[in-house]
């Protein structure tokens, strides 16, 4: 209620007509008690004309009706229905009455059009003003109802954000369907209701997910509403069933709503943390995937750069990257150390140690190589070949078989068709590695370490006269390094000791788990087959980090329990 002149007039909460004009008889250009309330309670700046901004037309973004006497909204110059005017609308068994104010609230609708017909009409003695009959739930119409008269409405759950979006859509009513297209989610999951707010999961990785692209499947668009169907003259919208998931947890997804909100989430074991990436991988949660996987961040002063521990099946190839060393100024191939960045995640690259289990590693110290089986073995392929293309080295297999059907996918799962490595791949256990055999401490044998003496370098001009100058009758691989410490050179002893970890006694461990770091670094040696395929000559050897083992067999049989 305000004042202008001695008169009284009511402010209406509605909204303006597209394309249209609100008008009152409103009149004086002295700042009156109804500028004032329009400055300070309705919410937008003083303009030159404080009435237009009153009425939407200034910076004011609040929706707003004027009633006075026998006022009307216009549109495009047109009176269209009178504010005060009730009308009559029949929704299946039940009869509404709307003012002409709150059906031109959001509007132009199907309301809107019929009664402007109806006005029409009887204008011109053509009939009375007749009642809108519509086939629908009067149940959500009441709540269309208390949208139209200026109420905040929301869904209560997923079957009633469906049927207020449908019913939005037939009655035509621009204002409520933009709102239903910009509210929360609403969905059920595994019987439980979820109201999601839309922003939740728009993170990287995570904005095209199971319900943005749910929706837009069965929602459409503002503009193209129920796709395939041709809404034009439609008799009724069809049918749109909940958004329900009834086959996943609830507590699950309850924990992921929570990690995407920023808070931190104890990950309670081994089984959870499968529960989690499970569902990450259903919705198509890749942003939230790669916080879950399993993973350690430390910094390594020792080496002086950070490291990141990452399982191998958890690695994906956009994150995998490769550094070369620090260069010298001469010709010679370089080698570096393969880097780990977790995608959408990690801003920056950190030295990767990935650690191998599923005893699946078998390691020959007689050749010092690794053998791997099953998905290990293909998994490790992988993993060269990622980081060969990102070396952007040149593919190493037969051109017959790169011609045949199926290319390269066609390849058996094996390092040898990478161009960094044999099919046993080059391994180094240095004293540095911490290694427990048979559920002991070990510590390796000298006999063993001897093999190692040519592997570690702490300069960069021994390590550019390595690169240059490799030892070809030696069958060890030269391994440079600015982090670790120099050995010293001698030959090896001529009699083995007779202890526990050397070569005599244990030949070939089976590695239970174990972390390595990759290091590329030139071939020591190249096989006529490698010649003959045109290797780059680079290659990668796993350098031990970490190792629990068995003994062969006997160590294996160690480790079994009893099924009963």
């Amino acid at each position: 209620m305000f004042s202008v002149n001695n008169s009284t007039h009511d402010l209406w909460v509605g909204d303006d007509t597209q394309g249209g004009s609100l008008v009152s008889s409103v009149s004086g250009q002295s700042r009156s008690e109804f500028e004032t309330f329009a400055a300070e309670n309705v919410g937008g700046k003083q303009a030159s004309n404080p009435l237009s901004n009153a009425l939407g037309k200034g910076h004011i973004k609040t929706p707003g009706v004027l009633r006075t006497g026998e006022a009307v909204l216009m549109r495009n110059g047109q009176s269209v229905l009178p504010v005060k005017k009730a009308f009559s609308i029949q929704i299946g068994w039940r009869l509404f009455r709307l003012s002409g104010a709150s059906i031109m609230s959001d509007a132009p609708s199907y309301f809107s059009t019929y009664f402007e017909e109806q006005l029409r009409l009887e204008e011109h003695g053509n009939g009375s003003m007749k009642t809108l009959f519509i086939d629908r739930d009067p149940d959500t119409f009441a709540d269309i109802c208390r949208h139209l008269q200026g109420y905040w409405v929301v869904p209560r759950d997923n079957a009633h954000y469906v049927k207020l979006y449908a019913d939005a859509q037939f009655y035509s009513l621009p204002r409520l369907i933009s709102l239903l297209f910009d509210s929360e989610i609403y969905v059920a999951i595994g019987g439980q209701q979820f109201q999601i707010p839309r922003d939740t999961f728009s993170g990287p990785g995570n904005s095209s997910n199971f319900f943005s692209l749910g929706f837009a499947g069965f929602l459409g668009t503002r503009d193209d509403a129920f796709p395939g169907l041709e809404s034009r003259g439609l008799m009724r919208p069809p049918p749109i069933q909940p958004q329900s998931i009834p086959n996943r947890s609830p507590k699950v997804f309850a924990d992921l709503i929570h990690l995407s909100r920023g808070y931190p989430l104890t990950i309670r074991d081994a089984d959870h943390r499968a529960e989690l990436l499970s569902d990450c991988k259903y919705y198509g949660f890749k942003g939230l995937m790669h916080k879950i996987f399993v993973h350690s961040i430390s910094y390594n002063a020792e080496r002086g750069t950070s490291e990141i521990i990452m399982r191998l099946e958890d690695l994906h190839k956009s994150g995998i990257s490769f550094i070369g060393d620090a260069s010298p100024s001469d010709q010679s191939p370089l080698g570096g150390w393969v880097n780990y960045s977790r995608p959408f995640v990690d801003e920056q690259s950190y030295e990767c140690v990935v650690e191998i289990g599923n005893q699946e590693t078998k390691i020959d110290f007689r050749s010092m190589r690794a053998d791997f089986y099953g998905d290990t073995k293909a998994r490790i392929s992988s993993l060269f070949q990622v980081v060969a293309d990102k070396m952007n080295l040149p593919s190493n297999l037969p051109l017959g078989l790169m011609m045949s059907s199926g290319g390269a996918s066609a390849a058996s799962a094996s390092p040898a068709n990478t161009p960094l490595s044999e099919d046993r791949v080059k391994i180094r256990i240095g004293p540095e590695a911490h290694v427990i055999l048979d559920g002991e401490n070990h510590v390796m044998d000298d006999g063993t370490l001897d093999h190692h003496h040519n592997l570690d370098s702490s300069s960069p001009s021994s390590n550019s006269s390595a690169l240059q100058t490799p030892t070809t009758a030696s069958p060890w691989p030269s391994l440079t390094s600015n982090n670790l410490a120099p050995t010293n050179t001698r030959p090896p002893p001529t009699k083995k000791r007779k202890r526990r970890g050397s070569l005599d006694e244990f030949g070939e461990w089976i590695v239970k788990k174990g972390q390595w770091r990759m290091r590329v670094q030139p071939r020591t040696e190249l096989n006529p087959r490698n010649l003959a395929s045109g290797e780059s000559g680079m290659e990668i050897v796993l350098v031990a980090v970490k190792l629990d083992a068995v003994s062969g067999q006997r160590g294996r049989n160690m480790t079994r329990r009893f099924v009963s």
